[in-house]
């Protein structure tokens, strides 16, 4: 069994800077780290400067879909504003190195359509599409992620995703499995994720209550299993958030701690261990 690369979510480190995240990382034994997707805040050049030097790798952005960076609004105006969105982070992926960037077809928090399903849908793959364009065009892969029912009404599971991503035709990326999204809405994690196969190019690990492994109910071993199985290359990137409905919330007040040094070493600990465990080792 070869080692799987190990990154975290830089998003959770909320008001910290970027230097310092990196460099807990890299005392952690990470291969690499996953930005917020919110190029305005970032030098890109600096970061990856930092980042080699640190001697870990910026593996992929976490692109962040609020309202107005809505790829399937019948606004024409909002889509637009998305996909400008998506090309700015395209741009960034291409400045720090980061083979990969996290898309999605509509704003996490809408609940409801706002047109009918066939002009979503529409709206939705032209916007994939344009921005899978420009990223190849600079070099950038796509990860189509797919949330539970809690934070989108559409594109819930695996299996919708790959269609979705079939149907733009674009040949530049796949789609991404989350464990904390997957524990509620798949059948079997492990199950899912066989069944994307080689179209899977990026995942998220989180337990059932998002935090880090161990915190929650969620057994990581038949997952690693069936990534093994499937011969998955890219980086096992741990997305931790505060469980709430308004994680930004609980971080900009403080209640986030946990996240930082605790949580960054505990999920690479054990989930570490459970690779090795599988490995025989």
């Amino acid at each position: 069994m070869s080692g799987f690369r190990y990154s975290y979510d830089q998003l959770v480190y909320y008001g910290e800077d970027i230097e310092q995240s990196i460099d807990r990382l890299a005392r952690f034994g990470y291969d690499a780290i996953e930005l917020a997707g919110e190029p305005a805040d970032f030098d890109g050049a600096a970061v990856r400067r930092h980042a080699e030097q640190a001697g870990i790798a910026v593996g992929s952005i976490c692109s962040i879909y609020t309202a107005e960076r809505d790829l399937s609004h019948p606004d024409a105006a909002v889509r637009a504003s998305a996909l400008d969105y998506v090309k700015s982070v395209a741009d960034l992926a291409a400045e720090v190195g980061a083979p990969t960037m996290i898309i999605a077809p509509n704003a996490v928090g809408r609940l409801a359509p706002l047109s009918s399903a066939e002009d979503e849908r529409a709206w939705a793959i032209e916007g994939l599409r344009a921005g899978g364009e420009y990223a190849a065009s600079v070099g950038v892969n796509l990860t189509l992620e797919c949330w539970n029912r809690y934070e989108t009404y559409w594109l819930n599971r695996l299996d919708q995703a790959v269609e979705l991503w079939n149907a733009t035709g674009l040949t530049n990326g796949g789609v991404m499995g989350d464990t904390f999204h997957m524990n509620i809405e798949e059948d079997s994690i492990a199950g899912a994720l066989r069944r994307v196969g080689p179209l899977l190019n990026h995942i998220h690990l989180a337990d059932s209550n998002r935090a880090a492994p161990g915190q929650g109910h969620v057994d990581f071993a038949p997952i690693l299993e069936a990534l093994r199985d499937i011969d998955y290359q890219g980086y096992v990137t741990f997305e931790l958030l505060p469980p709430s409905a308004d994680p930004f919330g609980v971080m900009r007040a403080g209640g986030h701690q946990d996240f930082f040094d605790r949580f960054t070493e505990q999920a690479i600990t054990r989930v570490k261990a459970v690779e090795a465990e599988l490995a025989g080792v």
